[in-house]
C-alpha cells in the first residue's frame, strides 16, 4: 500500500483529506447519535458526558486505533503525546492570549488533577520500562524490549478512565441544576429532530468517514516519513497531532474570541484526560507500545503541561489563565518542538 504512494506531495494531499474526513465524521457521529440518544430519553446531561465527548476525541482514537493495529506504534504514542502537548500549550495558550481563560470550580477539584495523573502514569511507564534478557537452557541468551505501556498498562489506563467517568457522572447528577458539560461542541437542537433513518445514516457515514481519514492519515503519513528520511515520531507529534486536534483548535479559539474562553479549559482538559486513559489504553491492549528516542521528555511535556496549568489556576486569584500565562505556554512549547525537531532530524 504504501508503494502506490510515492511522492511526498500526493501523501500530503491524501493526509488533509483524512483530516477533512475525521472532523467531517466526528461531527456527522455526534449529531446522529445526539438524536438517536434523545429519541430514547437519554438525558442531555449523559449525552453531553458521553457521545458528544467521545466523539471529539475521535480523530485521535480513530488514528492512534488503526496505527496500532498496523503495528505503527511510533504513530500511536506519538499522536497522543502530541495532540495533548498541543491541546495545552498551543490551543489553551492561543485562547488565553485572546481573552483571558475562567476555570470552573469542578476542573479544579478533579479534572486538571486527573489530567496531570495521566501524565504522570505515562511518564512512569516511559522511566521504568527497561529492556529485558534472559536466557534459555543450552539455546542461548535472548532479549526482547517490553513495550513501554504493556497490556497490563493500558488495562490500568482504562480502568482510571473508568473510575473518571464514574466521577464525572456522580458529580453531574449532585449538580445537575448548575454544572455545565466540558464540551466544546454544543449539541446542534436541529441535529435532535433528525428521524430515526436520517441519524442512523449520520451515526453510519461518521463512522466510515472517520476510518477512511484514520487509515488515510495513518499510511500516507508514514509513507512520507520514509520517503523524506524522517522518523515517524516527528510526523506523529507534528503533523498527526496537529491535525487531529484541529477541531478543539477552532472551537476553543473561537470561543476566545467571543469572550466565551470558560469552555476552553473544560475541552482541553476533558480531551487529554480522554486521550491518556481511553485511548492510549486501548492501544496497548490491542498491541503493547514499545519505547522510541525522546518518549521520556515527549511524557515529561505532558505532565509539565498540566502542572503548568494547575499552577496557574491555583495560584491566580480569580482562578484564570492570563494572556502572559498564555505567552508562557506557547513560548515552552516551541523551545520543546525546537528541541525535538533538531534532535530527531
Amino acid at each position: 500500500m504504501l508503494e502506490t504512494l510515492s511522492n511526498p506531495y500526493l501523501c500530503l494531499v491524501v493526509i488533509i483529506i483524512g483530516f477533512v474526513l475525521l472532523i467531517y465524521g466526528a461531527d456527522w457521529l455526534v449529531n446522529g447519535a445526539s438524536a438517536l440518544a434523545k429519541r430514547f430519553g437519554v438525558s442531555d446531561l449523559v449525552i453531553g458526558l458521553t457521545i458528544v465527548a467521545f466523539g471529539t476525541s475521535m480523530p485521535e482514537f480513530i488514528v492512534s486505533l488503526l496505527a496500532a493495529l498496523q503495528d505503527n506504534t511510533e504513530i500511536a504514542i506519538t499522536n497522543i503525546l502530541g495532540s495533548n502537548a498541543i491541546n495545552v500549550f498551543v490551543i489553551l495558550g492561543l485562547s488565553a492570549v485572546i481573552y483571558p481563560v475562567a476555570s470552573q470550580a469542578q476542573s479544579r477539584r478533579f479534572d486538571i488533577p486527573w489530567s496531570l495523573l495521566a501524565g504522570l502514569l505515562v511518564l512512569f511507564f516511559a522511566i521504568y520500562t527497561r529492556p529485558i534478557h534472559f536466557a534459555w537452557g543450552n539455546w542461548g541468551a535472548f532479549s526482547f524490549q517490553r513495550g513501554f505501556i504493556s497490556g497490563c498498562g493500558g488495562a490500568v489506563l482504562l480502568l482510571c478512565f473508568l473510575v473518571f467517568l464514574w466521577h464525572s457522572f456522580q458529580n453531574a447528577h449532585r449538580d445537575e441544576d448548575n454544572t455545565e458539560v466540558n464540551n466544546p461542541d454544543e449539541i446542534n437542537e436541529n441535529a435532535l429532530s433528525y428521524s430515526l433513518p436520517k441519524a442512523v445514516l449520520l451515526i453510519l457515514v461518521g463512522l466510515l468517514c472517520l476510518v477512511l481519514g484514520g487509515e488515510a492519515i495513518v499510511r500516507s503519513a508514514t509513507a512520507f516519513a520514509k520517503q523524506l528520511g524522517v522518523s515517524d515520531a516527528i510526523i506523529g507529534l507534528t503533523i498527526v497531532a496537529l491535525g487531529t486536534s484541529l477541531p478543539e483548535l477552532a472551537t476553543s479559539c473561537v470561543a476566545a474570541a467571543k469572550h466565551n474562553s470558560d469552555l476552553a479549559i473544560g475541552n482541553v482538559i476533558g480531551s487529554n484526560i480522554f486521550n491518556v486513559f481511553f485511548v492510549l489504553g486501548t492501544s496497548a491492549v490491542i498491541h503493547p507500545l514499545p519505547t522510541y528516542d525522546g518518549l521520556c521528555l515527549d511524557a515529561l511535556m505532558v505532565t509539565l503541561s498540566s502542572l503548568m496549568v494547575m499552577l496557574f489556576v491555583y495560584l491566580d486569584c480569580d482562578h484564570k489563565i492570563r494572556r502572559w500565562h498564555g505567552a508562557l505556554l506557547l513560548l515552552t512549547y516551541a523551545i520543546y518542538l525546537t528541541y525535538r525537531l533538531l534532535t530527531l532530524a
